[in-house]
């Protein structure tokens, strides 16, 4: 009973702050000025220029991005310009919000990169010879007429057909890579993106990491969208990468690769999708899969390599009985090869020797997005020594956490060996930046976007009607999130089709809210929907206008209309 009341309590005094906040402008009208570099003059001066702008429009708070959360590794020049646009917006009412600490993208990998989270491989066979260890297929794996030589019926042999035949897919005899044939693939719009044109099931090892290979020509092919056309998914529909390589929307010939890991898969489908175009056309050509060694191995405490011998399970010993391993072009890409295990002459592992070696390797996913891992120590002890750095250069008020779109983690050893849920490792993490943030400004007030903690956007198992019991590279959902996080928090929601739901979710809890409105485009008409959805909010506190693209040309009449009383 206590807790209800408690609970009820806390609802009222949200409906009262939120009746009184009618009668005037919400408290945070902010901009997020994403995209600016304060590493050049131009950088600098447009941030200069937002901030005149919010100064002559009822706009108080620039929430700034772009890596201020690591000033420990950024210029002099950084330091200095950043210490400028503060003294500018310190004297014209605008604070100057740090956003920062972002797991999903990858806080701490410009400081190590083996802070990356990793998914596992496990004991892979590797076969000495010449004092080097390098990969045994284990079984082999093939793509069936990857070079489409072979067609039947107008179609290539091995492949299932998914789409209409001689509407959307054509061998092509004339533009081809090699051989005699390629695919071509006329894009109308008829299929919805990431829609499989053609597959093909292609038998693999679980726990192994694979690359697939193959050669694309474009023509007049939009970009965009999530999907490139090269597609692998496991058997029950779980795509298994989400890199999208660099192509050109026309271009000639370029070579792909993509990086997958199995997890528990002993076959995977390989598709050629529709990517999200409207027209054009694009070719493939010369298809290969195969299993892939040690690119991208994470070096860290919580990703341990394990080398031993196939025969009896020996453990070797790095340092004595092998070098140290590494990748040394450790990009997260899949398009350089494996480094070697050097064997030591003095070590214990002889010529010809069969070993199994299990390790951890990292992602991109989409064009350059890399999670770091949540469970790792030596990212909290960066951090730290951040918060203080920044706090001695700025003395912010607010502090935004960046903690959105958290697409991979708890797959590594450090995060597998604490037993807890994906919802508990992410309030553990959030409460832990909070904590940090308050060892430097006990009063600081944190805010922090909303998608993670929220069963209607990527938070939930049916959330937006994709979520399943899985998050892209996560292996559960993070239902619950939102029990395990500081009530104090202020949290910025920003799913325009579910505010209605976001919302009320968080005011139901206690906590206050914002919106992330705007979102580029070419009028005010979502912020204005946010305002109408804020007002009926209890706790909702303010509206931060969000550009991905560089779009604040409409900044001064946001400013002008969130500045206005509430009625």
């Amino acid at each position: 009973m206590s807790s209800k009341i408690t609970f009820s309590a806390a609802f009222l005094s949200l409906a009262l702050l939120a009746a009184c906040a009618k009668e005037q402008p919400y408290p945070y009208r902010w901009v997020y000025a994403f995209g600016k570099n304060l590493s050049t003059e131009q950088g600098t001066q447009e941030l200069l220029d937002i901030a005149k702008t919010c100064s002559e429009h009822g706009i108080n708070g620039m929430a700034l991005p772009g890596g201020v959360g690591e000033i420990s590794l950024k210029s002099p020049e950084y330091v200095a310009n950043l210490k400028k646009v503060a003294e500018f917006c310190g004297s014209h009412g605008v604070d100057v919000i740090p956003a920062m600490w972002s797991i999903g993208y990858g806080s701490g990998l410009d400081y190590d990169q083996n802070l990356a989270e990793g998914l596992p491989v496990t004991d892979a066979l590797f076969v000495v010879k010449g004092g080097e260890a390098r990969l045994g297929q284990d079984p082999p794996v093939s793509i069936a007429n990857g070079g489409f030589e072979k067609i039947e019926d107008d179609f290539p042999a091995g492949f299932e057909p998914l789409a209409a035949r001689g509407e959307v897919v054509f061998g092509d005899h004339e533009v081809v890579h090699e051989g005699r044939t390629a695919l071509r693939f006329e894009v109308g719009g008829a299929y919805p993106e990431e829609s499989a044109l053609l597959a093909q099931t292609v038998m693999v090892h679980p726990g192994r990491c694979y690359r697939l290979s193959g050669w694309v020509k474009t023509e007049g092919i939009e970009k965009g969208g999530d999907v490139f056309p090269l597609i692998v998914k496991s058997r029950e529909g779980r795509r298994l990468q989400y890199y999208i390589p660099k192509v050109e929307s026309t271009g000639d010939w370029k070579r792909v690769d993509l990086g997958f890991n199995s997890l528990t898969c002993d076959s995977v489908i390989v598709a050629v999708g529709a990517p999200e175009s409207k027209g054009g056309r694009f070719w493939i050509d010369d298809l290969v899969l195969e299993e892939v060694g040690l690119v991208n191995v994470l070096r860290r405490p919580g990703t341990p390599v394990v080398v031993k011998s196939d025969k009896d399970g020996t453990r070797y010993e790095e340092g004595a009985d092998y070098q140290e391993i590494t990748d040394p072009q450790l990009d997260f890409l899949f398009d350089h090869d494996d480094p070697a295990i050097r064997i030591l002459p003095a070590g214990k592992i002889r010529e010809g020797e069969r070993l199994r070696v299990s390790w951890y390797h990292g992602m991109t996913i989409y064009y350059s997005q890399v999670p770091v891992c949540m469970s790792e120590p030596e990212l909290y002890d960066f951090w730290r020594s951040n918060a203080k750095m920044l706090q001695e250069t700025l003395s912010p008020r607010y502090y935004m956490l960046n903690m959105d779109e958290i697409r991979m983690g708890g797959t590594c050893e450090a995060c597998r060996s604490r037993g807890i849920s994906m919802a508990q490792m992410l309030g553990e993490t959030i409460n832990k930046q909070v904590e940090l943030i308050h060892e430097v400004s006990p009063q600081a007030t944190v805010f922090i976007w909303s998608d993670m903690l929220d069963p209607n956007h990527n938070a939930g198992t049916k959330a937006g009607g994709y979520m399943k019991d899985y998050y892209y590279h996560v292996n559960e959902s993070f239902e619950g999130s939102w029990n395990y996080v500081p009530k104090d928090l202020v949290i910025v929601c920003w799913y325009h089709e579910k505010r209605d739901l976001s919302l009320p979710h968080f005011a139901g809890l206690g906590f206050r809210t914002m919106g992330g409105a705007y979102y580029d485009a070419d009028n005010l008409d979502n912020v204005k929907d946010w305002l109408v959805s804020l007002d009926n909010t209890p706790g909702a506190s303010g509206i931060m206008y969000c550009s991905w693209s560089n779009k604040f040309g409409l900044l001064g009449k946001f400013g002008d209309l969130v500045s206005q009383p509430r009625q």
